[in-house]
C-alpha cells in the first residue's frame, strides 16, 4: 500500500487555465514541491529507428512509459508531456519507487517486445534547486476534467540533460537487471488511422526562447504565437491535426498488432489481438452509424477528442504540430529562421504528409481520456534533432 504524502495532491489542487496564449506567462506557475521528482524515459537511437520507418513502434513506447507511471496514481493526479520517442512524469515522492518499477518494467518488455532500448531515469525536484533551476508548473483545461500540464523554470531540460550525460547519467538513470514484470499499461490505444491534413503538411515545431531574462523569454513567445496565429489566419487551435476532415476510423485498425503487443501482458498476444479486433469491430460500427454501445458515444467520443488532443503545448520549450499548406509552413520557418538569426529564439521543424495519434482511455463514463499528437515520420524526434544542431552551433 502506498502510504499518501502531504504535497500528493498538490497538482490536483491547481486551477487550472483555458487560455493556450497564456502559457507564456512565467510569473503564473507554480514550483513543484521539494520532495517530488522529475521522470523521464526515451527511447535510444530514436532517430535511427525513426529513419528505419519505426516511428508507430517509437511512438507507441513512449506513450507507454506515460500511462505504465500514471497507473500507478490511484487519484493522484500527475504533470506529464509526451515527447514523441518518450515522456516526462513529474511524481510526488510517495510514488517515486513504484513508478521506478514500472519504468524498469517497461524498460524490459520495450527491449524484448520491440527491440527498442528505453532510457529511464528520475532526478529529484530537490537536486535540481540546488544546481539553480526551477520546476514548475500550470494546468491547461482541454476540457472539464482533462487536463495537460505546462512546464517552465529549466528544471525539465536539466533533468534530461543530467539523465543523458556520461559524467552524470549513473547517479540518475534506474538500474538495469532484476526480475521483471508486465507493466499494467492499461487504457492505451492507438486505433485511429493516421491523420491526413486537410490543408496539406502536417508541421512539428519546438521553439525555445533564449536568454536568462524570463520577461525577455515570455514577450519572445507571446511574438512566436502571435507571429503564427498572423500566417496562419487564425488561432492555432484553428490548425489542430485532429479534425473533422482529418480523422478516420478503419477495420481492423492499421495499429492492432501494435496495441496488441504492447498490451497483451500475461494474457498473451493472441487472446489479445483478438479481443482488441472485437472490441474494435463494435467501435467501428458506432463510427459508421454514429451510434452508442456501453460507454462508447461516437459523435460525443469524437468531439471530446478533438478537444483532449496535446498538438500544442509547453515544456521548457513550445511544441506543437499544425495542420497547414505548404506556403504557410514556408512563412513560418522563414520566420523562425529570422527570429534565430536575431538570436531571440533556437527552433526545430519538421514537416510530414501525416500525424499521429496515440490514444489513452481511462474511463469513458466520466469523459476521461487524453490523445497525444506527434508529426508523421518522427516529427517531435527529428524537430528536436534540428534544434539540437541550431544549440550547438552557438
Amino acid at each position: 500500500m502506498i502510504q499518501p504524502g502531504a504535497h500528493d495532491r498538490f497538482y490536483n489542487d491547481l486551477t487550472a487555465f483555458d487560455r493556450f496564449d497564456d502559457v507564456v506567462d512565467f510569473a503564473a506557475y507554480v514550483p513543484v514541491p521539494e520532495d517530488w521528482a522529475v521522470m523521464i524515459a526515451d527511447v535510444e537511437g530514436s532517430t535511427a529507428a525513426i529513419e528505419s520507418g519505426r516511428y508507430k513502434d517509437v511512438n507507441m513506447v513512449g506513450a507507454a512509459s506515460i500511462t505504465a507511471v500514471l497507473n500507478t496514481r490511484g487519484e493522484i493526479e500527475l504533470p506529464y508531456v509526451f515527447g514523441g520517442d518518450g515522456g516526462t512524469i513529474l511524481v510526488p515522492g510517495s510514488l517515486v519507487d513504484t513508478a521506478s518499477r514500472a519504468l524498469m518494467d517497461l524498460r524490459s518488455v520495450s527491449r524484448e517486445m520491440f527491440g527498442l532500448a528505453l532510457r529511464v531515469g528520475a532526478v529529484p525536484v530537490s537536486d535540481l534547486r540546488r544546481k539553480g533551476v526551477e520546476v514548475a508548473v500550470r494546468k491547461f483545461q482541454l476540457s472539464p476534467g482533462n487536463h495537460l500540464a505546462m512546464i517552465a523554470g529549466g528544471g525539465v531540460e536539466r533533468a534530461d540533460r543530467l539523465i543523458k550525460s556520461p559524467e552524470t547519467a549513473e547517479d540518475y538513470l534506474f538500474p538495469e537487471g532484476g526480475d521483471a514484470s508486465q507493466p499494467v499499461l492499461d487504457g492505451l490505444s492507438c486505433r485511429w488511422e493516421p491523420l491526413i491534413p486537410g490543408n496539406g503538411r502536417m508541421m512539428s515545431l519546438m521553439v525555445q526562447a533564449t536568454g536568462d531574462d524570463a520577461g525577455i523569454r515570455s514577450a519572445t513567445l507571446a511574438n512566436v504565437l502571435a507571429a503564427i496565429a498572423e500566417i496562419l489566419g487564425h488561432d492555432l487551435r484553428d490548425s489542430a491535426p485532429a479534425n473533422t476532415r482529418s480523422m478516420r476510423f478503419k477495420w481492423p485498425p492499421s495499429g492492432l498488432a501494435l496495441e496488441a503487443r504492447a498490451t497483451a501482458g500475461r494474457s498473451g498476444f493472441w487472446p489479445r489481438y483478438f479481443a482488441i479486433l472485437t472490441s474494435s469491430l463494435i467501435q467501428a460500427w458506432c463510427e459508421r452509424f454514429d451510434r452508442r454501445a456501453g460507454s462508447y458515444d461516437a459523435p460525443v467520443y469524437r468531439e471530446e477528442l478533438r478537444a483532449n488532443t496535446d498538438f500544442r503545448k509547453y515544456d521548457d520549450m513550445l511544441r506543437s504540430v499544425l495542420d497547414v499548406t505548404p506556403d504557410q509552413a514556408t512563412q513560418i520557418e522563414a520566420y523562425l529562421d529570422t527570429e534565430y538569426a536575431a538570436g531571440r529564439i533556437v527552433h526545430g521543424v519538421h514537416v510530414a504528409d501525416a500525424a499521429l495519434m496515440t490514444c489513452l482511455v481511462f474511463d469513458l463514463s466520466r469523459s476521461e481520456h487524453m490523445h497525444f499528437i506527434d508529426g508523421g515520420d518522427g516529427g517531435f524526434a527529428m524537430a528536436a534533432t534540428a534544434l539540437k544542431a541550431r544549440v550547438q552551433a552557438g
